[in-house]
């Protein structure tokens, strides 16, 4: 009836939770699949479908010409890497466990731990997948020479920061307005489609048409990801730094809300909504 509770220190209780969340972020790894081979083979599988539907889609129209000096196949795969990064960390994120969830009922698990979990798992998933398909390139088909390829890893890594910033938002709101976040979610991602720039540089398009696209951060981060991926591209009109502020903010924002619904969501909401 009564349980003594039991304190840790400051490492062993830091220790704890990043175990905590490696279990789970195994859990959200294998959580489509029962299979992690089968879930890293229908991510790999997804990339090479964009990789070749946007091939064939270039050459048919003949767009190859507007696209950047040197490898064609690299500039595809350096936009729909993070495309994909991006847009699936929403998912991940935005489709984590709330506070109402029957996970929740086990300590100590908690709502901080299942984002982290999907968040990481989101990561995971697509940088394993971003190394087999190239290395498979490199391997079977012709060399991929990238310039900086630190500086675009870095990329890879701030676009999947700033899915999981929007993501979070979409969370926290989810419990007060849960259709509205379902259909704003799926438009956010179909949207980054055309609003991503994957199929183009920021270098090539006019004054009025670049105010389509500047606000989006993955817009930013793909240019500059082109920038340190070949070495005859300089980005003019994109910065890395305001695709990490904008990051940064969303997340401050989705954390804030999603502490205060968190305190104030309640399970009988779902009775009703």
């Amino acid at each position: 009836m009564f349980k003594a509770e039991k304190k840790f220190s400051y490492p062993a209780a830091a220790f704890r939770l990043g175990e905590l969340i490696f279990h789970s972020t195994v859990r959200e790894t294998r959580k489509g699949h029962g299979n992690g081979f089968v879930a890293l083979g229908m991510n790999i599988l997804t990339t090479v479908i964009f990789v070749a539907a946007f091939y064939i889609m270039f050459s048919v129209l003949g767009l190859k010409g507007n696209a950047i000096r040197g490898d064609f196949v690299l500039f595809l795969m350096s936009g729909i890497f993070l495309f994909l990064t991006h847009t699936k960390a929403v998912g991940a994120v935005s489709g984590a466990e709330g506070p109402t969830s029957g996970m929740m009922l086990h300590v100590p698990m908690n709502t901080f731990v299942a984002i982290t979990s999907a968040a990481l798992a989101c990561l995971y998933l697509q940088t394993l997948s971003m190394v087999l398909v190239l290395f498979v390139i490199h391997v079977a088909w012709h060399p991929v020479i990238i310039h900086d390829p630190s500086h675009a890893f870095l990329m890879f890594i701030l676009a999947w920061f700033t899915g999981v910033a929007v993501g979070l938002c979409f969370l926290a709101l989810k419990p007060w307005f849960p259709n509205f976040t379902n259909i704003g979610s799926s438009i956010y991602q179909r949207m980054n489609m055309i609003a991503s720039g994957k199929m183009f540089v920021a270098n090539t398009l006019p004054a009025t048409m670049l105010a389509f696209f500047d606000w989006n951060p993955l817009f930013h981060t793909i240019d500059q990801a082109r920038g340190y991926t070949f070495v005859n591209y300089n980005p003019h009109y994109t910065t890395w730094q305001y695709a990490l502020l904008v990051g940064t903010v969303l997340l401050v924002i989705g954390f804030m809300g999603e502490h205060f619904t968190r305190r104030n969501t309640s399970a009988s909401w779902f009775a009703t909504r």
